[in-house]
């Protein structure tokens, strides 16, 4: 989502070239982690920090800045202020020039410098600020970003000058505004990572002579005050976006008020609302043109254009803070009584609350954690200390600050220990549908973390029965930010939940008990299918949904089986060594599926992901979301924890590219085209190396021979190209059939085709449903127009179907030559493409066969083993089937070759995808 923009760039990828370039003497001047991570990455890039100044001990603790710099043995100083009535003082300026230094860096300070001690350097200094310089000068810059409702935020380094931000520029760069970001988010997504990278490129620029000095212009050029409290009140009289923008600008410091229900209340976790709006309870708001609602998923206020917003969370004035839903059931606070054992654990942890509030005497049951000094790191810190005392209870940030008094944070933590404070009951908001005899259940929005919640920025799209081309509902479009949720949620389930410490065996009846789910669903979910891909029922019940529960059940068996070797090695005599290797999982994995099978594709990667011990952010197809999103319904009813699986629907643009992109991602698992997968892996690569199995296009061959069986051939050819629509991987994208047979071959598939019946998938008798989507069918009315064009011969359809929905006849080429568009490229459609090969030319049909940049399955049908042997031996593609076709069992390892791909699905090579091997010597 981030677009950068740099008067130049330096690459400091390889550590050694740190050596041969120009180096400076710098002075640090600022504070925060941010001035830590600048003050360690110059250094790494040998840059001499000759002193670090930065601001007093605060209760007794240093700023980080302060703790790395004493750490390397830097000198330090922590002067409480540069100037006293505007003068410089001379004690403090003459221990500055001392240090010697050539720049003065200035990363997020907060001091007012003199410019005695800005201009002294040789090459003067420079500073960081976290807006698009020349707009938003001050100290509130990533507010007004916000407030202002901008679509772009960035940073500048600037010289430093006299002004208040308005030294030339040094160097910029810019992001896009998500319409869920708050401060935190455009902070820790761009501002500083990219801020921290882009500090150190400013100093090797101006190292190497090579910094530009940029006038700053005065055309748009802001400056807006640090925002306090008491002007941070909403104005609910405005449209709801700039309500909105408000609320998420002022998130944490100093948090935007409204009076409810005769109350100040604080806001934080603003996000638009563009679905339709829940059910709820009234609420007065002051100066809103409509009550607001609370709802079970927050606080909805209304706007004065009639949009709407939604509030997660609600703080008071004695700084209680709630989740917006429970606003009417705040007042439950009946304590309960600890036992002998939870009395012990609660002194250990006031023992850790003393050590972080070292500026409380004692802490008393009454002491707030934050009114006492506790800053945002603190509240990483005490659950971090507590981890190791209690692993059963699963601590987050947002516990901290729902529960911020002594007291009330061992109520929550004992309620937790004891199970009483277990997740809410599923809340799932339904799409609901008549059809197939039965009432269609089906969640629309994403599931993230156990939960179904709306994407952040509120955006739905709508997904289509191709059938008729209606709306069956309207489904959460995930923004980036609802991706990076979704992975901090599979990421800590992977390292601190239950499903990373559970048996393998546990695991397995996890997933057994999920297999049993589907398949007491099994009508449901082939329902969906039916109208949501267009899969005919008959079919979606045997091989959408059949093999997809096949699938589980079959992975489940393999949690316990998962072994490691041991391997004789040379002895270190005296001594031995005993040398094994084990297989560990990979972390937090992507997955993303196509729209062709999206249950059975989510199975076939899910399900050794899942049995491998690993946690995963699945994406379904954009076009065919709702299997998906009903899958994770069944995963809560299973007891599969919270943050093990999480669905993300919306685009492969933004979704699909962020999965790539995400650090956190240790594999990423693919089915589709060749060209997304080609840039899929090139993102992964350049992100993180990430680990990558692709199973991409095809242009499958199937060699039908004049001895075949040819009521089998003509069969088995037909559903080669026609089973599922022809939207099938491993569809026969090309037959050769030799020449004596080839006439009688073609007559008899256009007299089974003409049995077909085509038309609703619902309808037990239908043999040919709609293709999934309105694209897809224009893309093949357009490759059977090329063909023709090209000069194939069209015995057979070539046309959409004369009625409503998106139905393609089923279609046959023959005279079809190697060099043809049609011989070359998928169709992913019912198009049967047939070309000739001389009676007896086995090695020239097999030439033909391998003559494309494709590998994934193959066919050949003849009654001779030597022969069938032969041709199997020599055809380039990862599956081979030998008179049969589309014959894939979950026990068979599947994939492709050249551009089709790499990696396995099913059988147990699909495990090692999901694994990683660690060898262990052991010297005794």
């Amino acid at each position: 989502s981030c677009c950068f923009q740099s008067t130049t760039t330096a690459a400091f990828s390889t550590p050694h070239l740190a050596y041969y370039q120009n180096k400076l003497k710098l002075a640090l001047i600022g504070q925060s982690l941010f001035g830590q991570e600048v003050y360690t990455n110059l250094r790494k890039q040998g840059h001499k920090v000759v002193g670090v100044f930065t601001v007093p001990d605060k209760d007794g603790k240093a700023d980080p800045l302060a703790v790395a710099a004493e750490k390397d043995g830097t000198p330090v100083f922590k002067f409480p202020r540069w100037r006293v009535k505007g003068k410089p003082i001379s004690e403090v300026v003459d221990t500055y020039k001392a240090v010697g230094a050539e720049l003065n860096v200035l990363p997020f300070c907060s001091q007012f410098i003199p410019m005695n001690v800005i201009d002294h350097p040789k090459h003067g200094s420079i500073i960081y600020h976290p807006s698009l310089l020349p707009k938003h000068r001050g100290a509130s810059a990533i507010n007004w970003t916000l407030i202002e409702g901008d679509k772009k935020a960035g940073f500048s380094i600037f010289w430093a000058d006299d002004g208040l931000d308005t030294g030339p520029i040094l160097l910029q760069k810019e992001c896009a505004v998500e319409p869920s970001d708050t401060v935190d988010t455009l902070y820790n997504r761009f501002l500083f990572p990219e801020g921290i990278n882009s500090m150190v490129e400013a100093v090797q620029l101006i190292a190497d002579g090579k910094a530009p000095r940029i006038p700053q212009p005065e055309e748009g050029a802001s400056y807006e005050g640090i925002q306090k409290k008491s002007n941070a009140k909403v104005n609910m009289a405005q449209p709801a976006e700039v309500i909105h923008n408000w609320i998420r600008g002022h998130d944490k410091v100093p948090g935007a008020w409204a009076v409810l229900d005769g109350q100040p209340v604080t806001l934080y976790g603003s996000s638009l609302l563009s679905s339709p709006v829940p059910a709820g309870q009234p609420l007065e708001v002051e100066g809103a043109s409509q009550p607001g609602l609370i709802t079970s998923s927050g606080l909805v206020l209304f706007g004065s254009d009639g949009k709407a917003l939604q509030v997660k969370s609600l703080q008071f004035e004695d700084g209680k803070m709630i989740p917006a839903a429970k606003y009417f059931s705040s007042g439950d606070t009946t304590s309960i009584e600890l036992t002998e054992e939870e009395k012990k654990m609660a002194e250990e942890i006031r023992v850790i609350w003393k050590g972080i509030l070292s500026n409380v005497p004692v802490i008393e049951d009454t002491t707030d954690f934050f009114k006492s000094g506790a800053a945002s790191m603190d509240v990483v810190r005490l659950i971090e200390e507590i981890k190791p005392k209690c692993a059963d209870v699963q601590l987050q940030n947002e516990d901290v600050y729902m529960a911020t008094s002594f007291h009330d944070f061992i109520q929550m933590f004992v309620r937790r220990l004891r199970g009483e404070d277990q997740e809410e009951e599923l809340v799932i908001n339904y799409a609901t549908k008549d059809i197939n005899n039965m009432t269609l259940k089906m969640p629309y929005q994403c599931f993230i973390n156990g939960k179904f919640e709306d994407a952040e920025n509120g955006k739905t799209y709508d997904t289509v029965n191709p059938t008729d081309g209606s709306v069956i509902c309207k489904v959460s479009f995930a923004s980036v930010a609802d991706v990076d949720r979704a992975v901090a949620a599979a990421k800590e389930a992977f390292e601190t939940g239950p499903w990373g410490k559970m048996n393998p065996r546990d695991r397995g009846r996890l997933l057994y008990k999920l297999a049993d789910l589907m398949e007491e669903h099994q009508e449901e979910l082939a329902t969906i299918e039916a109208i949501d891909s267009g899969a005919v029922y008959t079919l979606a019940l045997k091989t959408h949904v059949g093999m997809s529960i096949q699938t589980f059940r079959y992975f489940a068996g393999w949690c316990d089986k998962i072994q490691g070797t041991t391997i004789p090695i040379n002895q270190a005599r005296p001594n031995r060594n005993l040398t094994f290797t084990k297989k560990e999982p990979l972390g937090v994995c992507a997955i993303v599926i196509p729209w062709n099978y999206p249950l059975m594709m989510l199975a076939w990667k899910s399900a050794a992901c899942l049995a491998a011990g690993n946690t995963l952010v699945l994406k379904p197809a954009q076009v065919t979301p709702l299997t998906a999103l009903k899958f994770a319904e069944l995963t809560v009813k299973a007891g599969i924890p919270k943050g093990v699986i999480n669905i993300i629907p919306g685009s492969g643009g933004l979704v699909g590219q962020r999965l790539s992109d995400h650090p956190d991602i240790r594999k990423l698992g693919f089915t589709g085209s060749t060209p997304i997968g080609k840039q899929i892996m090139k993102s992964c690569a350049v992100s993180n190396l990430k680990k990558v199995s692709l199973e991409l296009g095809g242009k499958s061959p199937l060699i039908i021979f004049s001895d075949c069986d040819m009521d089998k051939a003509v069969r088995m050819g037909m559903s080669s190209v026609f089973f599922n629509k022809g939207e099938n991987c491993i569809a026969a994208g090309r037959l050769f059939v030799e020449e004596s047979i080839h006439d009688e071959f073609i007559a008899r598939v256009v007299e089974e085709i003409k049995k077909m019946k085509i038309g609703d998938p619902l309808d037990r008798s239908t043999d040919h449903g709609p293709q999934n989507h309105k694209a897809h069918l224009d893309k093949l009315v357009e490759y059977c127009d090329i063909g023709v064009k090209e000069g194939a011969t069209l015995v057979y359809g070539g046309k959409q179907v004369d009625r409503p929905g998106y139905f393609m006849e089923p279609t046959v080429f023959t005279d079809v030559e190697d060099h043809m568009f049609i011989a070359k490229e998928e169709s992913f459609g019912p198009v049967m493409v047939v070309s000739r090969f001389k009676d007896g030319d086995v090695d020239g049909v097999l030439s033909r066969a391998n003559d494309t940049e494709f590998g994934l399955a193959s066919g050949v049908f003849t009654r001779d083993i030597n022969k069938a042997m032969y041709v199997s031996e020599r055809l380039e593609a990862g599956t081979v089937f030998v008179n049969t076709y589309n014959k894939t069992d979950v026990a068979a390892p599947f994939g492709g070759f050249k551009q089709s791909g790499f990696g396995k699905d099913l059988g147990e090579e699909a495990l090692h995808e999901y694994l990683r091997t660690k060898a262990v010597t052991v010297e005794y």
